[in-house]
């Protein structure tokens, strides 16, 4: 009998300490201060049933960031970046020419579109201006001064071009693009403001970007990519947290300020 009863506290115990240890993998970080605040947070539900949500800031105040961590439980403010496998980045991320992930040495650093040229986010800062390059390698790019600007890889959206957009995105191998599935995008207006969207529910690629076009203006919208999307679309603000599924991402658009 005490064996027995040694054993039912033993069990106890260790499920006491794995109730502790996953409860903890999922903890927020504790609220900062410091956190940023030069952004402006919206949401709107489309005509087509989808849910979106948004940041708007200047492109001088985001940046991409390896944090290996669902971006939920970073200490960070913004949303999910590009496309990854495993711990590998798939989608252009660099930043005044650098790789964001050195520690890769090439393959999965984020200083290619991997197997396809694809639509990439510039932010010249020299220029301050935004654009949309295909590309595969980021030594492609064309900015004007390479020690001043950031990049991200995704999808072409072209919200100002109805007939041709759907077969550019199939030429950048747009993933499960028929599907209904959580979704993200970044776009910028005439002005140049930057909008990070997440999807709150899920949609076709066309309804996320019907969606975009009837929140934002498809006159007011200068240009686009779709990111990563599925569980990997998540956002975190003061005002809204979106986790996706769950799952940690390798990468995303970081709120500097």
């Amino acid at each position: 009998m005490p064996g027995k009863w040694i054993v039912m506290l033993f069990l106890a115990a260790a499920f006491g300490i794995a109730v502790v240890w996953v409860s903890g993998s999922d903890r927020r970080p504790p609220p900062d201060p410091n956190a940023p605040r030069e952004y402006t947070y919206g949401k709107f539900t489309a005509a087509n049933g989808m849910e979106l949500h948004y940041l708007r800031t200047e492109p001088s105040n985001v940046t991409p960031a390896v944090v290996n961590q669902n971006v939920v439980l970073t200490p960070y403010y913004g949303i999910n970046g590009g496309f990854f496998y495993q711990s590998d980045l798939l989608s252009i991320a660099v930043v005044n020419d650098v790789p964001v992930y050195p520690e890769k040495n090439g393959y999965g650093d984020g200083g290619a579109n991997v197997k396809y040229a694809r639509g990439t986010l510039v932010w010249d800062g020299a220029t301050g201006a935004l654009s949309v390059q295909v590309v595969r390698q980021a030594s492609e790019l064309r900015v004007f001064d390479r020690s001043r600007y950031w990049a991200q890889g995704g999808i072409s959206m072209l919200p100002g071009d109805e007939e041709s957009w759907e077969e550019q995105a199939a030429a950048e191998n747009a993933p499960y693009a028929e599907d209904e599935r959580l979704r993200s995008a970044a776009a910028f207006d005439r002005d140049g403001q930057l909008y990070l969207i997440v999807s709150a529910n899920k949609g076709t690629l066309r309804a996320f970007r019907e969606a975009i076009l009837e929140g934002f203006g498809q006159d007011v919208l200068a240009d686009g990519i779709f990111l990563d999307g599925d569980g990997s679309s998540q956002l975190r603000s003061r005002q809204k947290e979106l986790k996706g599924d769950g799952r940690p991402v390798v990468q995303m658009l970081r709120l500097l300020n």
